[in-house]
């Protein structure tokens, strides 16, 4: 049977390797929209290849540009409130978010709304607002599929016994800095953050690697895609992004995922599960894998962790506000405007200045982000000299 799918983000890191997997694994796919952003030139061949019947760009300037360039006609889209609509009034059966940071937050919400099935990539989403998120999702019937490779391997993990866990062992590659000293890491740049030793990402999370802030946005989003309590989820720093993650069940046995590090094969896995799809991608040898080993995440090395962790215990807005607060941040440090110290300095400084209200509804989000984005322009615009 033909299966439909959206994807949101089509040009990302995300994106290009779910369209690779339908190109070589997934025959029975069609594509029924396809979003991006900056990057027109890598959107118009896709458009030519998968036909969709919508695209969305983010202006009329990028949607002449992408006009000019495609043979395939179909229905372009422009702005904010028509990415939402492109997410819920669609044809497809499950709506693929690779959209980075909170952008992703409102277009899963209304595909939730439509009744379409998520595979979700944009953890963000369920950082800001898991409850809202995994609520609506009950009360529609619609099913949330994790992408991110660690939350794949835990899904994978719980398909026999999901009420037996004792804990969740939650992997970390430790970034490119995991071996650095701290008085190192304090002078490192840009460029030396982008240098991830195993995986192959988009810019922005894999900053958020190097600060281990993308281990504490995936251990808020395993607390809710997985209905566990923080004290329930470890943290384990796996330098050979190996094992994926691992479940832990209360007669002491442990499941673990492993793979090669390929993004590949957890999109694969959220769009044919509960159903292996043959293919030809590398893998695993163990006899040359080498040793596979673990150790503690270092939280005064990586402060992030420890804020993110804090912002999981107080719930409410503050995830939403630290969320904003360290996409900013990441921005400001990869053109080297700010130190690498300097993104944690300042999500500390936003918490200290906060007061955490529940969240109810969408707009309790948008005012904590609005809040943050004031804070942010109080800020002194020449130097944050704020380290704590």
């Amino acid at each position: 049977m033909k299966k439909t799918i959206a994807v949101l983000g089509a040009t990302g890191s995300i994106g290009i390797q779910t369209l690779n997997a339908v190109r070589t694994c997934l025959n029975n796919v069609n594509i029924d929209v396809l979003t991006g952003y900056k990057n027109i030139d890598r959107l118009a061949p896709l458009v030519d290849e998968f036909k969709p019947e919508k695209v969305w760009v983010p202006d009329k300037e990028a949607a002449s540009k992408l006009n000019a360039l495609v043979t395939h006609r179909c229905k372009v889209f422009t702005g904010d409130e028509e990415l939402i609509a492109c997410a819920a009034e669609n044809n497809a059966d499950i709506v693929i978010n690779a959209l980075v940071g909170r952008a992703g937050l409102a277009p899963t919400l209304a595909a939730i709304s439509a009744g379409k099935d998520i595979a979700l990539a944009n953890k963000e989403t369920l950082v800001t607002a898991g409850p809202l998120v995994i609520n609506l999702a009950r009360k529609k019937n619609v099913g949330i599929t994790p992408i991110d490779s660690e939350h794949s391997a835990i899904w994978q993990c719980l398909q026999d016994n999901p009420q037996a866990v004792e804990k969740i062992l939650l992997t970390a590659s430790g970034g490119p800095f995991r071996t650095w000293s701290q008085k190192k890491i304090t002078n490192a740049r840009a460029e030396d953050a982008l240098r991830h030793p195993n995986w192959k990402m988009g810019a922005k999370i894999t900053i958020d690697s190097a600060t281990l802030m993308n281990k504490g946005l995936e251990l808020i989003e395993a607390m809710h895609l997985f209905n566990q309590p923080l004290e329930n989820i470890e943290i384990l720093v796996h330098p050979q992004s190996i094992i994926h993650s691992m479940v832990q069940y209360h007669d002491g046995s442990v499941i673990a995922q492993l793979g090669l590090p390929d993004m590949q094969l957890p999109i694969l896995y959220a769009l044919s599960a509960p159903k292996r799809v043959k293919n030809n991608f590398p893998r695993l040898d163990f006899t040359k894998c080498g040793d596979l080993t673990f150790e503690a995440p270092n939280i005064d090395k990586f402060p992030c962790l420890a804020l993110a962790i804090q912002a999981a215990k107080t719930g409410g807005t503050l995830p939403a506000v630290m969320n904003y607060m360290n996409e900013w941040a990441v921005g400001e440090f990869l053109k080297n405007k700010i130190g690498f110290y300097d993104i944690s300095s300042l999500i500390a400084l936003a918490f200290r200045s906060y007061t955490v209200k529940p969240v109810k509804t969408l707009a309790d989000i948008q005012d904590a982000e609005a809040w943050a984005a004031q804070f942010i322009k109080s800020l002194p615009s020449t130097k944050y000299e704020i380290h704590v």
